[in-house]
């Protein structure tokens, strides 16, 4: 199932990551062939991934960002069964092995904002059983080759991505794509 999104990476290793509708058609008109939905609510969710599906786009939730859906597995079940996501974007482990159950992408977002978060990870890298791996913030060389070693998903720096010089330090410190907000650079 990773093939066809590790294709895409390799088609081109930006992702736009989309918080309005004004990033939804900016994005459409870019290169990128996957798009992190993080911003909707539940009863708009279908429409805007049906947009980024029509423009032959990869598209994800952000589960956890989507207003009117909860924190228990049966969010993911409505993803699935009300829109064409190809898969799911979440902080929590329950939300991701549910899409697992249902065949979905799955990416477990992790925010490394100390030692501590880093040890949690090491902690738990048994247990992560998601697609791919997206830290934040993405602009920690050091911190991406060192879970890298550590994980056997892959890794995705998000957050923080400015510049042409953030993306290609993260790709050169072992990061497999970048998913970033900024427009600018869906166009590179």
């Amino acid at each position: 199932m990773e093939q066809k999104f590790y294709d895409a990476m390799s088609d081109c290793p930006i992702i736009a990551a989309v918080k309005d509708f004004e990033g939804i058609q900016q994005c459409l008109k870019s290169d990128v062939k996957i798009v992190f939905v993080l911003f909707g609510n539940m009863c708009n969710i279908g429409e805007i991934v049906k947009q980024i599906k029509q423009a032959d786009k990869m598209a994800l939730v952000h589960i956890d960002l989507i207003e009117g859906l909860s924190s228990h597995e049966i969010a993911v079940d409505y993803i699935s069964k009300n829109t064409e996501a190809d898969g799911i974007i979440s902080t929590r482990m329950n939300m991701i092995n549910r899409a697992k159950e249902l065949s979905l992408y799955t990416i477990f977002r992790i925010f490394v904002l100390d030692s501590r978060a880093y040890q949690s990870i090491e902690k738990q890298k048994k247990q992560i059983k998601a697609d791919f791996i997206e830290i934040l913030p993405g602009v920690m060389p050091k911190i991406i080759q060192k879970i890298n070693k550590l994980s056997s998903q892959s890794v995705i720096a998000g957050g923080l991505i400015s510049d042409r010089e953030d993306v290609i330090d993260a790709l050169n410190a072992g990061a497999i794509s970048v998913s970033t907000t900024n427009q600018d650079i869906w166009f590179m």
